[in-house]
């Protein structure tokens, strides 16, 4: 018999940053290893990983860390995992692969595994499984225990008419139900849509009917991580007599790996190059980045693209998902777009481009997996609520539906649920700013908040360092905080309480700076907030000559 235990170190209650952690007895498999886009609220963070303490301290008791899939929030936080851990195991099929190689990612840490071909650990063996998802090779992992099987269904849809590398083996997932699972972890994000998230998800005839629309140049824009949607634009340009020009060195650098492994089907004629740019019948397909949303549509609106100029006869198509923190960017690109005369596109309200299980994809691997017990993840809280409900509906009981945040720990002696233990593995974020992986902190954030919205002010003194006398009175410095100019009654203010805090921290033998730094910053913080109810940051440099 086994004691199984299981966690989040990030995915619960949150969009992004999925990595869980399955432990049978001594052993230990890292399901996914994400990142999460940072908000603009975040101010310069770019992105979010998992504090990964709890495997660095537990390193010699990993097998490997199992990726379901090619997206960032999947897969993106393996390089930082890998310069913590530089000799961990990254099991993935071959289309993750040649994307983490794309992003750099050492070959050698990288085993490429198969769908339907087990893998074995001693007394426990992982089983993966082909899923329909958004770009090809996705995987569920089946983790196979004395006690029955651990499954997480990583991000997936039904949809039959989705083939070859998209293609989900419903037969091998039912299969595995029958032999007896005692935990599901399944996908929460789309558990509030009702229906099937097919055939929402095809795109083929609306982008079709767009460039038929299209009267000069089509400038598309797509998430390079959503290989599916890239295909249905090569289908939906067949017989269109157009050039598509791939823009970017990531996004042709995507596309030519998925040509050469044959997970893109492209008539190579209608590839077109730079020469074709200026062709009113040629269709510009261009990168965007969740890091930095829009930034190259923006780039060519504002008139700052080496290669394109925004002409009236243009047509903008967003081919990507309209996030919530970016609806705001989304309108003043378009806003813009339509003060150069183009025209602009949006996916329909009735069409998705993300491919995520609606309620009956959810209800449907809950019947072909007839799990014990049931453990929403990938969403935020409201949503794996809502999933938990729609497993209650298909009978399975209350007790046996688990709803966790991150680091709680969920533990099974037995094949049966220890409801009596409530313990807590302490899991922190990391804010990642630029290349750096050290870890950029809270009060960092707080400060960039205050100068972004306070802005800061500058006082700066010179001593004398024989008498400890001011040499001249304090300069007083600002940036996004006042206008000098205007302010003069205000800057002599500023002046006169920092003259009288240092003159009463100084003797003719000593000067006492961190007084002085501590009482300029409190009463000049009370000063202005008394006069302009805003609290900037203050910093007071005093120095000797």
């Amino acid at each position: 018999m086994s004691k199984i235990k299981i966690f989040a170190m990030g995915g619960l209650n949150e969009s992004g940053k999925n990595t869980y952690v399955v432990e049978v007895d001594e052993k230990i498999f890292v399901l996914d290893c994400g990142l999460k886009y940072a908000t603009d609220r975040m101010y310069g963070i770019d992105y979010i990983i998992p504090n990964f303490n709890y495997l660095k301290e537990n390193k010699d008791r990993i097998e490997g860390v199992f990726l379901s899939h090619a997206h960032l929030e999947n897969m993106g936080g393996v390089s930082d995992l890998l310069k913590e851990i530089p000799d961990i195991k990254i099991y993935c099929a071959k289309y993750t692969k040649n994307y983490l190689s794309l992003e750099g990612v050492n070959s050698k840490n990288v085993i490429e595994i198969k769908a339907n071909k087990k893998l074995t650990f001693g007394d426990v063996s992982i089983f993966p499984i082909n899923v329909s998802h958004s770009v090809p090779d996705a995987l569920m992992y089946v983790i196979n225990t004395k006690d029955g099987a651990i499954c997480y269904t990583g991000d997936f849809i039904i949809d039959p008419t989705m083939a070859g590398p998209y293609e989900m083996d419903l037969g091998k997932i039912a299969y595995v139900g029958k032999q007896g699972v005692l935990c599901l972890l399944s996908e929460s994000s789309f558990s509030e849509v009702p229906g099937h998230t097919s055939p929402k998800h095809r795109l083929t005839g609306w982008i079709k009917d767009s460039i038929n629309h299209a009267d000069g140049r089509m400038i598309i824009s797509t998430l390079p991580v959503h290989l599916h949607t890239i295909q249905e634009i090569f289908d939906a340009s067949k017989n269109m007599h157009r050039k598509i020009v791939i823009m970017g060195k990531k996004l042709q650098n995507i596309v030519n790996m998925a040509i050469e492994e044959g997970y893109l089907t492209v008539d190579k004629n209608i590839i077109g190059d730079l020469s074709d740019i200026e062709s009113e019948k040629s269709i510009l397909l261009v990168c965007d980045d969740r890091a930095k949303p829009y930034q190259s549509i923006a780039k060519i609106v504002n008139g700052s693209d080496k290669f394109i100029t925004v002409r009236p006869t243009d047509t903008f198509l967003f081919a990507e998902p309209s996030y919530d923190a970016c609806e705001k960017i989304l309108v003043k690109i378009q806003d813009d777009i339509a003060k150069q005369g183009a025209y602009s596109l949006t996916v329909p309200k009735d069409k998705t481009i993300l491919h995520h299980a609606a309620q009956e994809d959810i209800m449907i691997m809950l019947n072909l997996i007839k799990p014990k017990y049931y453990m929403p993840v990938k969403g935020e809280y409201r949503l794996m609520v809502n999933s938990a409900n729609l497993a209650s509906n298909l009978g399975i009981p209350n007790e046996n539906i688990i709803l966790k945040q991150n680091g709680d720990v969920v533990e099974f002696e037995n094949g049966k649920l220890l409801k009596d233990k409530f313990e807590h593995i302490k899991i922190d974020d990391i804010l990642i700013d630029g290349k750096s992986s050290e870890d950029i902190g809270e009060l960092v954030i707080k400060d960039r908040e205050m100068l972004g919205e306070n802005g800061i002010l500058l006082m700066s003194a010179t001593v004398d360092k024989e008498t400890k006398k001011l040499l001249t009175e304090p300069e007083v410095t600002t940036r996004g905080f006042i206008y000098v100019k205007d302010s003069m009654e205000m800057i002599k203010e500023i002046k006169r309480i920092s003259t009288e805090i240092i003159e009463k921290n100084t003797t003719p033998k000593y000067v006492d700076y961190n007084q002085i730094k501590n009482e300029v910053r409190e009463q000049l913080s009370k000063y202005f907030y008394s006069e302009t109810e805003t609290k900037p940051m203050i910093i007071a440099v005093i120095q000797e000559v």
